[in-house]
C-alpha cells in the first residue's frame, strides 16, 4: 500500500509538470495555426487531455472479455462527465475566488452566453445518453455513429466561430525553443507532453483502481467515483494552470471541449459495445451532472455567474460521493 500510495503522488507531480509544457505546447500551435483561444481550448487542448479517459473507457468495452470489466467503462463514460461539471468547473471558481478575496481584480474574462450555449449542447446530448441507457432495442449499438456525428458538428461549429489568431504578447515564450519556436517545435513540445500526460495518467489510474479495491469498491463504481477524478486531472490542471496565468477564458474552454468530447466519444464506444443499461448509481450520478450543468447554464445564460456559484457546484461530487457511500453500506 506504501508503494501505491508513493506511485500515486509521483504520478500526480508528473501529470502537472507534463501540463505546464502541454499548455504551453497547445499555445503556441493554436498561434501557429492562427487559432484564437475559443478553439485552442475546445478544439486542441480538449482533444488531447482527453485522450486519457477516452483510453479508459475503450479498453474497458473493447477488450474486457466479462461484463464487470465492461461495466468499467460504462462507469468511466458517465464520470468523466460528472468530474469536469463538478469539480473541473469549481477549480476555476475557487481560484478565481481567491483571487478576489486577496483584493485583486477579478472576474469571469469571459463571453457567458457562448459557455451558456456549450452548456445547452451538452445537456441535450447527455439527457439522451442517459435515456437510451433505461431503454432496450436490438439497433441501440448504431446510435454510436449520432453521437461521432453530434460531435463532429460540433468541432465544425467551434472552428467557424472562431475570434482569430492568438495575441503573441499573451504567450509565454515555448518552454523547449523560447526564441521564435517554429510549427515544429510547438508541435514537438505538446506531442511529447501529451504523452508524459498518457503515460502518467495510466499509472495514476491504476493506483486509484488499487485504492478502489482496498476500500472494497465495485468495479465500475470504482471507475465511476474515483477513476474520473484520475483521468480528469489534465483537464483540471490545466483550469488550475491557465487561471494562475490569468487566461481562464482558456480554461473554461478547455473545460466546454472536455465535457462535449466526454459526452460524444467514450459514449459512443459504450453504446456499441455494451448494453449500455444504467443502475441506480450510474442514474444518480448522471443526475447530478444535468443539475450542475443545468445551474451553470441557467446563469451563464443570464450572464449572471458568480465566483462563489462556480466554485459551489463541487458539492453536486460530494452528493454523489456521500450517496455511494450509504448505497454500499446499507
Amino acid at each position: 500500500m506504501l508503494l501505491t500510495l508513493f506511485l500515486f503522488f509521483a504520478s500526480a507531480v508528473a501529470i502537472y509538470l507534463a501540463c505546464e509544457f502541454f499548455v504551453n505546447g497547445v499555445e503556441w500551435v493554436g498561434c501557429r495555426l492562427q487559432l484564437g483561444a475559443t478553439a485552442v481550448g475546445t478544439v486542441l487542448a480538449a482533444f488531447g487531455t482527453a485522450l486519457p479517459e477516452s483510453a479508459v473507457t475503450f479498453v474497458a468495452v473493447v477488450f474486457g472479455n466479462t461484463p464487470e470489466q465492461k461495466e468499467i467503462g460504462v462507469g468511466a463514460a458517465l464520470g468523466g462527465p460528472l468530474v469536469l461539471a463538478t469539480l473541473a468547473y469549481a477549480v476555476v471558481g475557487f481560484m478565481l475566488w481567491r483571487k478576489s478575496r486577496r483584493g485583486l481584480p477579478c472576474s469571469i474574462l469571459a463571453d457567458q452566453k457562448k459557455l451558456a450555449r456549450d452548456q445547452a449542447w451538452f445537456m441535450v446530448i447527455f439527457a439522451v445518453k442517459i435515456g437510451l441507457g433505461l431503454l432496450v432495442f436490438v439497433w441501440k449499438p448504431w446510435l454510436a455513429l449520432l453521437f461521432l456525428a453530434v460531435y463532429g458538428l460540433y468541432v465544425k461549429r467551434e472552428l467557424g466561430a472562431d475570434e482569430g489568431s492568438m495575441i503573441m504578447e499573451e504567450l509565454e515564450p515555448l518552454k523547449i525553443r523560447p526564441s521564435d519556436p517554429s510549427m515544429f517545435w510547438a508541435a514537438s513540445q505538446t506531442i511529447l507532453a501529451l504523452l508524459a500526460i498518457a503515460f502518467a495518467s495510466h499509472i495514476f489510474v491504476r493506483q486509484i483502481e488499487a485504492i478502489g479495491t482496498w476500500v472494497g469498491l465495485a468495479p465500475h463504481i470504482a471507475a465511476l467515483l474515483l477513476a474520473p477524478v484520475a483521468t480528469e486531472l489534465p483537464e483540471i490542471l490545466n483550469a488550475f494552470i491557465w487561471v494562475r496565468q490569468g487566461k481562464e477564458k482558456l480554461a473554461l474552454a478547455n473545460i466546454s471541449g472536455a465535457m462535449m468530447i466526454q459526452a460524444t466519444i467514450p459514449s459512443a464506444m459504450a453504446i456499441a459495445m455494451t448494453p449500455w443499461l444504467l443502475d441506480t448509481p450510474l442514474l444518480v450520478a448522471g443526475g447530478l451532472t444535468m443539475l450542475s450543468i443545468g445551474t451553470l447554464w441557467l446563469l451563464f445564460r443570464r450572464n449572471a455567474m458568480r465566483l462563489p456559484v462556480l466554485a459551489g457546484v463541487s458539492g453536486f461530487y460530494v452528493v454523489f460521493a456521500v450517496f455511494v457511500g450509504f448505497y454500499f453500506v446499507r
